[in-house]
């Protein structure tokens, strides 16, 4: 079976489920390049053909640069999202060369003549320019340096604001899964509105939602990656350790039923939803190969919808709309974020 698609625009296709790229960067252990490049092969071979990488994402564009070297046959079935994400302290004089060299630098690490999808953050709402910013990246798209414009943690007020300014998006990469409902509130019914679709990360909150954490304790100590730390704090702020279980224990109550990985039944519901294109998963390995064809072929019926509606009606939070709760540099979120990882690289 292969993994099914989604337009995201005219003429272009990427994978339902998206291979994420962010452990490659450090900070979740040791990366051996060689196999990493190797695991991309399989990984396109199994119909995952849709990769999510970032400009700041150390080293992790040039090894998909290389895995494009060594395998051509199958770069040419491959599509890759990057970011573009200028520095903190780089706001205030975030230029056209400053924009251009970010994305001549993805470019030549990827080894390509055209970037599929370039995807927009802006770290601080107090400093203006932001849309200025996306028009330039438009000016680099009519020049063919770029095919399509996609966001990354915009809420819907910003969103709209960019819309209007006439920046032609085709989609916008925010968090969401059962921990982190935050784009239901009004994103996905002006992503409706405008035909973007949502690219959703977190959907397995870092390996959290899993079977592995299913009847664990609560972590007292400072967690092994990154990535637990942070989604370790959207699961407090859903409701806690005990609602956590209780989700753990409903999912793999569906996930028996199915015959399927309680992961599998998270990752399909955040498929489901409207306006979703696809969801990055952060396979570490090719040993979650088989995951995703599970994933593929699994169907949610009523009496799943069911079981998990009543618990999610129990969820607390996260507050806000999409990314607001992460700006606040001084706050739970905010002070665990890596703001200028362009710094020295440009």
């Amino acid at each position: 079976m292969s993994i099914s698609t989604t337009d995201l625009a005219p003429g272009y296709r990427a994978s339902r489920l998206i291979k994420g790229c962010w452990h490659l960067a450090g900070g979740h252990g040791e990366v051996d390049h060689a196999q990493a490049v190797r695991d991309m092969a399989a990984f396109v071979n199994a119909g995952l053909t849709t990769f999510d990488c970032a400009d700041h994402y150390t080293n992790v564009e040039a090894l998909i640069g290389q895995f494009r070297r060594e395998y051509p046959h199958l770069a040419s079935r491959l599509q890759v999202h990057t970011k573009c994400v200028p520095d903190y302290d780089r706001l205030t004089s975030c230029d056209r060369a400053y924009l251009t060299g970010i994305i001549d630098r993805s470019l030549e690490r990827l080894g390509v003549a055209q970037l599929d999808l370039v995807q927009f953050h802006w770290w601080n709402l107090a400093q203006p320019g932001y849309v200025e910013a996306l028009g330039i990246l438009s000016d680099l798209q009519r020049e063919g340096k770029i095919a399509h414009l996609g966001l990354t943690n915009f809420n819907t007020t910003l969103t709209r604001e960019i819309l209007e300014a006439g920046i032609p998006l085709v989609s916008t990469q925010v968090q969401y899964s059962l921990l982190d409902s935050r784009p239901e509130q009004s994103l996905i019914a002006l992503c409706q509105e405008h035909g973007l679709q949502l690219l959703c990360y977190g959907t397995l909150a870092g390996g959290l939602l899993s079977n592995a954490w299913l009847g664990q304790a609560e972590p007292t100590g400072p967690l092994v990656n990154r990535s637990h730390t942070k989604y370790k704090l959207i699961i407090d702020d859903f409701g806690g350790w005990d609602l956590f279980q209780e989700l753990l224990k409903t999912l793999q109550t569906i996930a028996m039923r199915h015959g399927v990985g309680l992961g599998d039944v998270a990752t399909r519901w955040v498929i489901d939803q409207h306006q979703v294109g696809s969801a990055i998963l952060g396979f570490t390995s090719t040993r979650h190969l088989p995951a995703t064809q599970r994933i593929e072929a699994l169907r949610l019926d009523s009496q799943d919808l069911a079981l998990l509606a009543p618990l999610l009606a129990r969820r607390t939070g996260p507050a806000g709309d999409c990314y607001d709760i992460e700006r606040d540099k001084e706050g739970r979120h905010g002070r665990i974020m890596r703001y200028n990882q362009n710094e020295g690289r440009h």
